[in-house]
């Protein structure tokens, strides 16, 4: 890093700090706070000056994350509408689309979901047949879509539909963002292996959506398509940095958990929720394992990965291009999760078996355990991921495709 990007850097920080130090309210309702993030830029920094941010470098959005949890404050809205749509609407939206969506997803009003894996063509993309039908200013959808998160309560949709059927599998798609709350969309939850039902089955009956929602050209849904998935596949690990130090960490939580400041109870989490890192570290010292050689060695590789997923992701934020690149970054941060899994239920024994109000941490253990295996799965599966690395960076020979394509 150049001295001159240093000082950039440094300027960034101390701008950030004044701003937050001035602005941040514990007390403040949430909705107030994200709308004050989004009306000021901070809360999305790399984005344009007209589109709700600063026109600030990508490195920006780590040192406000950094300062964020300096003060103790809430970061921006999280989940797809901020990790996927935003991005997409900035670099391939029209002026009307933005003006239309930005608004209600930096602020947080209005939430998003992915209409993408169908029943017979989960990590095959291109393969899906949920059409849609151009009739005057409007196009027609019929089809189904399954494992979309949060679809029982989103608002809007972004959605790829087969616009020709006589072309390609690849050609044949267009990329639409569609209103979810219409009598044509229906959403049957999903009950998981962790209690939770957050992904749906989307049962699509003659829905429609207006042309301008059309996002990139039509016939042209694929390439938005990938790039939509490597935004999200990107920011997998943004948020991995935890801005603590390994050396000290465990003997910290140790002293921490003995003195009572972190309670036996879900109430030492809140506001905001332990990091991965932090949550880790009070595990291994609630059960007095922070003197344990072999669990410090597996904890600095979990540390390590922290760290290591954290620099991919600025690597990828200030790359003018990615590729397969995203889907190391993919498996490398599930891999993390799974090394944090098996750590955490060693250090626990048998009481990590345990669910919500039957043990220390209220179970928050057991559920990341569960929820660990759909990490492999959510955002293509690990074995995509590994095609995608050995076809486009080893240059190894392609999968033979059942269809021939």
């Amino acid at each position: 890093m150049s001295d001159r990007t240093a000082s950039m850097l440094d300027s960034i920080r101390g701008k950030a700090r004044s701003w937050l130090e001035a602005q941040w309210d514990p007390h403040q309702p949430l909705g107030e706070w994200w709308s004050n993030l989004a009306q000021s830029g901070w809360g999305f920094p790399d984005f344009p000056e007209r589109w709700f941010g600063l026109g600030l470098p990508s490195e920006s959005r780590r040192i406000v994350r950094e300062e964020l949890q300096r003060v103790g404050a809430f970061g921006p809205p999280h989940g797809i509408a901020t990790m996927m749509v935003a991005p997409l609407l900035v670099e391939m939206g029209t002026d009307e689309q933005r003006q239309q969506w930005l608004p209600g997803i930096v602020d947080g009003s209005e939430i998003w979901c992915q209409l993408f894996s169908e029943p017979d063509a989960g990590s095959d993309l291109a393969g899906a047949r949920t059409t849609a039908l151009r009739d005057g200013d409007v196009w027609r959808v019929n089809g189904q879509k399954v494992w979309t998160s949060g679809g029982h309560y989103a608002k809007w949709a972004i959605l790829v539909a087969r616009t020709d059927q006589s072309a390609p599998k690849h050609s044949g798609l267009s990329f639409f963002g569609i209103d979810m709350r219409q009598d044509g969309i229906q959403p049957k939850s999903l009950v998981q292996m962790n209690g939770s039902a957050e992904f749906n089955e989307v049962f699509i009956d003659d829905a429609t959506t207006l042309h301008t929602n059309l996002i990139g050209e039509e016939g042209k849904g694929w390439p938005v398509a990938l790039r939509t998935l490597s935004y999200e596949r990107e920011s997998l690990d943004a948020d991995a940095e935890p801005g603590i130090q390994t050396d000290l960490d465990l003997t910290i939580a140790a002293g921490r958990y003995a003195s009572g400041e972190i309670p036996d109870g879900s109430e030492g989490f809140m506001p905001g929720g332990l990091e991965a890192w932090e949550l880790l570290c009070s595990v291994i010292a609630a059960n007095d394992k922070q003197n344990d050689p072999r669990i410090r060695d597996r904890a600095v590789k979990v540390y390590t990965g922290i760290k290591t997923s954290s620099w991919m992701s600025q690597r990828f934020a200030q790359a003018p291009e990615v590729g397969a690149e995203v889907s190391l970054g993919k498996l490398a941060a599930t891999q993390l999760m799974r090394d944090w899994r098996d750590l955490a239920l060693t250090a626990l024994g048998p009481h990590g078996q345990l669910l919500e109000g039957e043990n220390t941490f209220d179970g928050l253990p057991a559920q990341i355990a569960l929820s660990v295996p759909g990490l492999s799965i959510a955002g293509g599966t690990d074995e995509i991921q590994r095609n995608i690395v050995g076809e486009r960076v080893l240059g190894l020979p392609r999968e033979p495709r059942p269809n021939g394509d």
